[in-house]
């Protein structure tokens, strides 16, 4: 990372001075922003949202597409399919991202938001077991392959488009709302789950309810696409173009001029990673497999916690833009690796507010992580490898340590026979990132490299 210089004209100025561009005025400056945020925010949430219908829906997922007998095995089978699609992030962050550094961040968004939402309709529509037998979890595999691929060049790119926007005082609050709605996504998500449950019961939830859930995303997505459709490619991107400095081959730059810089980024996601796919996807099979909570409960504190995520992240982004990023992602790390094994055995006293209150104390060191750390990333790469080098470095992070966590957090259970032992995975994936944010640089208040 390089070192803080404070700048006192910043993100959308700065490039419009390069591109000979007027600079924008405060009025318009906070227009152009709260479009950018929004069109950002809608592809995010149309991703997330059914990442996070898929994670809720593990236990109904386990019996609609797999051979029953053996709940547990069902349900080890259910989360392994959700990381099948993780396998595919790499490729696609390798993809999208050469795509995102040499045509345009806007183009590439667009793409993939309608490749993303595409595959959650067919999601909704596929055979079930009872139908098709053994082809039904093979068509869900492929659906999770195409998923994954098209996640590989989201959350990356969407980072990179609000960056890429933002002043450089500003950067970690605007940035942060990359988190903002990929949890309110997995709450909407969530909510409907239970909003489902209560009003139609939960047999008719797993009969027919969750395939109206995922059809949920065609009129989401296409929302998505109009936002995205309607933009301009960033400022620093539109220097880079009018300068001639657009990479022929940003991914082959990437690794031989950034490699440090995809340590580093590599490093940051881990807990990212990790924390998000215990909380999102993890905790509501947990709550009721492990934990004796009924569906409605367990749905219940899952909204409440990744609530509580939501709405602060925005103001963590803010104090890191106050205090630096440095701080506060390594309070989020050392409350996971302090509090997480405290906060599960709160679980187990077995009612809903002892649920919630362990999700919200895990969603505030979420929080902290995530809204310092998209500026972070961001901020280590210049402008014509920015999308391909954080693709690459995200999706590989995500790829080893997020794909296998609800896999691996109910495989440490089922070998152990200890029902906290996912603390000890959480732990471990807090350590890794706070040896990582440690050693390196404070970048808030700088400029993009350019």
């Amino acid at each position: 990372m390089s070192e803080t210089v404070k700048q006192p004209q910043a993100g959308l100025d700065e490039a419009a001075a390069r591109t000979s561009l007027t600079p924008l005025d405060d009025a318009e400056r906070r227009r152009r922003m709260r479009k950018v945020i929004g069109a950002a925010g809608a592809g995010h949430f149309v991703e997330w949202f059914d990442f996070g219908l898929y994670g809720t829906l593990a236990t109904v997922i386990s019996v609609q597409f797999f051979q029953q007998g053996n709940t547990q095995a069902a349900l080890l089978s259910a989360f392994a399919v959700f990381g099948a699609g993780f396998v595919m992030r790499p490729l696609g962050g390798l993809f999208w991202g050469s795509i995102g550094d040499r045509l345009g961040r806007k183009t590439t968004l667009a793409t993939v938001i309608l490749v993303t939402s595409g595959a959650t309709v067919v999601m909704g529509l596929l055979p079930t077991f009872d139908m098709v037998g053994l082809w039904a979890p093979f068509l869900l595999v492929i659906v999770r392959l195409v998923q994954g691929f098209a996640a590989g060049g989201e959350s990356s790119g969407a980072t990179t488009l609000l960056a890429e926007y933002a002043p450089s005082n500003r950067r970690g609050f605007v940035t942060s709302f990359i988190d903002v709605f990929g949890f309110a996504a997995f709450v909407v998500s969530a909510g409907l789950v239970l909003l489902f449950t209560t009003t139609l019961g939960e047999d008719a939830l797993t009969d027919w309810g969750w395939r109206v859930l995922f059809l949920l995303a065609l009129p989401l997505g296409l929302v998505g696409l109009y936002l995205r459709n309607k933009l301009e490619d960033t400022p620093e991107f539109q220097a880079v173009k009018a300068a001639g400095e657009v990479s022929a081959s940003p991914l082959r730059d990437s690794f031989r001029t950034s490699w440090r810089a995809l340590l580093f980024c590599v490093g940051f996601v881990v807990l990212k990673a990790v924390g998000h796919w215990i909380l999102q996807t993890f905790m509501p099979s947990y709550l009721q497999t492990d934990l004796g909570y009924s569906k409605t409960l367990s749905y219940g504190a899952t909204v409440v916690g990744l609530l509580a995520i939501a709405t602060l992240v925005p103001f963590m982004g803010l104090l890191s833009d106050k205090i630096g990023r440095k701080p506060v992602m390594i309070a989020g790390c050392l409350g996971f690796l302090v509090l997480t094994y405290p906060t599960l055995m709160l679980m187990n006293a077995g009612n809903f507010w002892a649920a919630a209150g362990a999700m919200i104390i895990l969603g505030v060191f979420m929080a902290a992580f995530d809204g310092a750390a998209s500026a972070a990333m961001a901020e280590l790469f210049p402008t014509r490898i920015r999308y391909g080098s954080m693709s690459i470095a995200y999706n590989m992070s995500v790829a080893v340590f997020g794909g296998i966590t609800p896999y691996f957090a109910t495989f440490l259970i089922a070998s152990t026979g200890n029902k906290f032992a996912p603390a000890f995975y959480v732990m471990a994936a807090a350590l890794i990132s706070l040896i990582v944010v440690l050693r390196a640089r404070e970048t808030a208040k700088a400029p993009l490299p350019s």
